[in-house]
């Protein structure tokens, strides 16, 4: 059977399409995890398995479901994977859509649910086939309460699929489980495929994949995670002894711009409450919080060529304890547009940060971007300033004996991450340890490096 309903598939795709067809015929109701690297063909190994069950029943009124973390976008994607394999396989004028996330074959169904905490799933079965896609996204709770059930009548085998992020996902939980019960009984229930095993089989994948290590480094949460599957652990310091090493650069600091050299500028603003205090003061309460502007150049020269995103120096900071946004605007202008010239400005535009980030649009125009921190916002931020340090990207001038330099160091070696539920990290100083000021600076300037892009150059 595998030779001939399966030749579509790559090798390891059949491994676990085969498995998970003799869980079903053998009605042995098996709970399988695959854990694939990120663009890998795991959603086309689980639609052909959903075309295959479909043809098979389509004169029986049975189910398949299959549940993703979200309806929009993943959900859906599924099911126009679903409609093209049909179409391709010549269902085209006989399948059929309903409800608008069921698509049914004759008297078979695949029905596709979201799993989202708000999303009312209960009442649904499953005959043949449980799929959970993106696995390590969907919470545990959910899936125990509302989907797991959906297969008790018929004993169905469920496949979660995805990639790993940390030892809290319900995709570790299944996997851990499976591998236990592998060591008693023998029987295969985890399948691992990594970018390796991927790239032996696609040279274009292996082209794609060397392309992101050199962005993102080999060590990068998401590299870590997507394409080698290693969990991450936990959380803890920010920036490794080597990243530090590796952010560290050899030229000086300046003062002043140098003719035909491109600029941009990161800034983090100081909150309201703490506005007015002498800034003398900082050394008395460590916890009062400063703006800081960061400024770059930006050099897209100087990148590999398998990296396209730009080279960036430090070159400058300016720092302010308890002075007042409004004395701070006109001085923040003149810095920004006649002293460097910032081609893009990234400036925090939480909370208090809004007006001085407004105010700044009305004066330099479109060259100035406001950022919101969100929870999503922030850890793509957090992920972006990995990699240019990773990648060699990012590096901070000498030291010159100032306390912009010492305060810099300070809060990168003091910095620390957490990672969170739907692949996502948080990154700060403590604050009894101090403040993180420069560090949020110094990843809205790669912000403002990869939202900038000359004519002649490919940016981000």
């Amino acid at each position: 059977m595998g030779e001939t309903v399966l030749p579509v598939l790559r090798t390891y795709q059949r491994e676990v399409a085969l498995a998970v067809l003799d869980s079903v015929f053998g009605r042995k109701g098996l709970t399988l995890s695959v854990e694939i690297a990120r663009q890998g063909g795991k959603n086309e190994l689980s639609a052909q398995l959903e075309l295959l069950l479909l043809t098979l029943h389509m004169t029986q009124s049975k189910n398949l479901v299959k549940c993703s973390p979200t309806f929009k976008p993943q959900t859906v994607v599924s099911m126009m994977r679903l409609k093209d394999r049909l179409n391709d396989a010549g269902f085209e004028d006989i399948w059929t859509s309903e409800l608008g996330y069921i698509i049914r074959l004759g008297e078979a169904r695949a029905i596709f649910l979201s799993a989202e905490e708000s999303a009312n799933v209960v009442g649904n079965t499953a005959h043949l086939l449980l799929e959970v896609d993106e696995a390590q996204d969907v919470s545990k709770e959910k899936y125990s309460k509302e989907f797991k059930p959906m297969g008790a009548t018929a004993n169905v085998t469920t496949v979660h699929y995805g990639t790993t992020w940390d030892e809290s996902t319900l995709l570790e939980e299944v996997k851990q489980t499976n591998l236990e019960l592998e060591r008693k009984d023998g029987i295969r229930r985890h399948f691992r495929f990594d970018w390796e095993a991927v790239a032996r089989h696609n040279p274009d994948y292996l082209a794609y994949v060397m392309a992101e290590r050199e962005r993102l480094g080999e060590n990068h949460p998401l590299f870590l995670t997507q394409y080698r599957l290693l969990p991450v652990r936990g959380g803890g310091g920010f920036l490794s002894p080597q990243q530090r090493a590796q952010l560290q650069g050899e030229h000086r600091r300046r003062h002043h711009p140098e003719a035909g050299k491109v600029y941009v500028a990161g800034i983090d603003v100081a909150g309201e409450a703490e506005e007015g205090e002498d800034a003398a003061l900082r050394m008395l309460k460590p916890r009062q919080d400063s703006t800081v502007v960061t400024i770059g150049e930006v050099d897209f020269n100087q990148s590999d060529n398998l990296v396209k995103e730009p080279c960036v120096k430090v070159v400058e900071h300016y720092w302010w304890t308890g002075k007042a946004h409004t004395a701070l605007y006109p001085q923040l202008v003149d810095i920004l547009k006649n002293v460097w010239r910032c081609r893009r400005i990234v400036v925090d535009a939480t909370g208090i940060g809004e007006p001085v980030s407004s105010f700044l649009a009305k004066a330099l125009g479109l060259r100035v971007v406001p950022f919101t921190f969100t929870q999503k916002a922030k850890s793509e931020l957090g992920f972006n300033l990995l990699a240019a340090v990773n990648s060699g990207r990012l590096k901070m001038y000498c030291g010159d004996g100032s306390a912009e330099f010492d305060e810099f160091w300070r809060e990168m070696e003091r910095a620390k991450s957490n990672y969170r539920p739907n692949q996502s990290m948080n990154f700060f100083v403590d604050a009894a340890q101090g403040h993180d000021d420069f560090l949020m600076s110094l990843a809205l300037l790669v912000e403002a490096a990869g939202q900038y892009a000359p004519r002649n150059a490919r940016g981000k």
